[in-house]
């Protein structure tokens, strides 16, 4: 092949985003004859989107050069964000911000004014999120948007309205924020978006619903980023990701086997090789076995997680309390709640803090937790969150002896946690509400509660809450109301501790 047909082949591959093919015929043309600046980026971006980061590297750092012998500034200045923000990604700071600091000489050197000057502003917000300096973030993604506007680049739109909401969310202006996320998904999902900030978009934009407890907007733009890899076949960047979220959100539907199957595949896509998400993969990994039972091998999966940078807690405190491990589930989470400062952070754990608490008997500090929990849930006003503070609370009402104000909390809390379509806690709270009624002596309705909470504990995969549901079942209606503590449930499953229990093989209905 000619190279002018390799080039052109390649051109022709990167419109259609056939990325493989681009880089293929890209690689092959400039083998023969060096390429010239553009086309040197687009085998940059093909090279980043099948994964060959170093072929990427070297592609954004030749066309960095040949920018700089035309005495093009800004395309210089753009090569070298990129370059930039690949570093980043990959953990070296050190390199990225000697990009971004040539970038910015060489645009102040040559009294350059072009769009890439907000795009370097963008690095910048990131640190001061990073650094938990919310209003200077917002103040910097605000300017890299108005550059982005008065230069009318969509890339730099998207980017800086993600950078905004990420801001103004951390700031507390949930709704606000949100806002601003979902303008920027929908340029991304219309097509007005370049692939590299697209996947960034997506991504984050998913981590921002995530952190939040928007379970409605996670569900529906995973299911766009999903779409979005689909459509390329040859993608490597954002589909372990994709991978990741979609393991979590099949989760929370109850498709167990379904999740399972995503997290293995995440796990196996993001190891080669290991990036910052891959402990992620690892942990969603864990709690599905954890779940399931699969004890020694929760164990080893959120040990991998930890190795790839990703805390194992609090999923690893609720497996010590699984196994009867109690005193070192209730160290583990304590210190956890002590080390979690942002509201976020917190939120996370607050759930496992409770249930880990009233095993162990201490009360006053599951209150002390169920409270904070309920005061977040409020600020930050989102469903799953708000159901699982009611939960929270009704566990903690049951065991302080009122029973009908339980009644109350897990009523509501059952109900978003249908709504969400979130069969295994709604289950969950199925089993609260049949000790309530138990403890106030309707017999026939907790035997319900029960029965209806270990058909979808089965059906789910779920067998140490079916274990639990059974052992509540033997029991008389008043030690089930109440004297049948967590610390009685988890040791009587620790009976089976360290065995594979036999799996229900049967496709889980969400």
């Amino acid at each position: 092949m000619m190279p002018t047909d390799a080039l052109d082949r390649g051109r022709a591959s990167f419109e259609r985003r056939a990325w493989a093919e681009a880089y293929t015929h890209l690689s092959a043309a400039h083998s023969e004859t060096p390429l010239a600046s553009q086309d040197l980026e687009r085998l940059a971006i093909a090279a980043h989107l099948v994964g060959r980061d170093d072929a990427c590297a070297e592609a954004w750092t030749r066309a960095h050069q040949e920018y700089l012998r035309l005495r093009d500034l800004a395309g210089a200045a753009r090569c070298a964000y990129w370059l930039a923000t690949s570093h980043f990604t990959r953990g070296e700071a050190a390199h990225g911000s000697g990009w971004v600091a040539r970038a910015q000489r060489l645009l102040d050197d040559g009294h350059v004014d072009c769009v890439e000057r907000g795009y370097l502003l963008m690095p910048l917000a990131r640190r001061h999120l990073v650094a938990g300096d919310y209003a200077a973030a917002l103040a910097t993604a605000n300017q890299a948007g108005a550059v982005a506007e008065r230069f009318r680049d969509p890339d730099l739109i998207a980017l800086s309205r993600l950078g905004r909401g990420r801001a103004l969310i951390y700031l507390g202006q949930i709704s606000q924020g949100m806002q601003l996320l979902d303008e920027a998904m929908v340029a991304v999902t219309a097509g007005e978006v370049s692939p590299v900030p697209a996947g960034i978009v997506y991504c984050s934009v998913i981590d921002a619903c995530q952190e939040t407890f928007d379970l409605h907007r996670a569900r529906e733009w995973t299911a766009a980023l999903t779409r979005w890899c689909d459509s390329q076949p040859d993608l490597v960047p954002y589909r372990g990701e994709c991978l990741v979220y979609r393991a979590e959100i099949l989760r929370l539907h109850g498709a167990w086997s379904d999740a399972a199957v995503e997290a293995q595949r995440a796990c196996e896509w993001l190891s080669q090789p290991p990036g910052p998400v891959t402990g992620a993969a690892f942990y969603q990994r864990a709690e599905i076995h954890r779940l399931r039972g699969e004890f020694a091998k929760a164990e080893a999966a959120y040990r991998r997680a930890s190795r790839f940078g990703r805390t194992p807690q609090p999923g690893l405190a609720l497996l010590r309390l699984a196994r009867g491990q109690l005193d070192i589930a209730a160290a583990a989470i304590r210190r956890v709640v002590a080390e979690s400062q942002d509201r976020v952070s917190r939120s996370k754990v607050l759930t496992a803090h409770v249930e880990i608490m009233l095993a162990v008997g201490d009360l006053a500090s599951a209150r002390c937790g169920a409270d904070e929990l309920s005061q977040i849930a409020v600020e930050i006003n989102t469903s799953s969150l708000l159901a699982g503070a009611a939960q929270a609370q009704g566990a903690i009402l049951l065991a302080e002896g009122d029973a009908h104000a339980a009644v109350d909390a897990l009523r509501f809390a059952w109900s978003v946690w249908q709504d969400l379509e979130a069969p295994f806690e709604a289950a969950q709270v199925r089993v609260l509400r049949g000790r309530a009624y138990s403890a106030l002596g309707d017999r026939d309705s907790a035997a319900m509660e029960l029965d209806a909470a270990r058909m979808v504990f089965r059906r789910v995969g779920a067998l140490p809450d079916a274990m639990r549901v059974e052992a509540l079942a033997l029991t008389t209606p008043a030690r089930a109301a109440g004297a049948l503590t967590a610390r009685d449930l988890a040791v009587a499953l620790a009976r089976g501790d360290g065995q594979e229990q036999p799996r229900d093989r049967r496709r889980p209905v969400p």
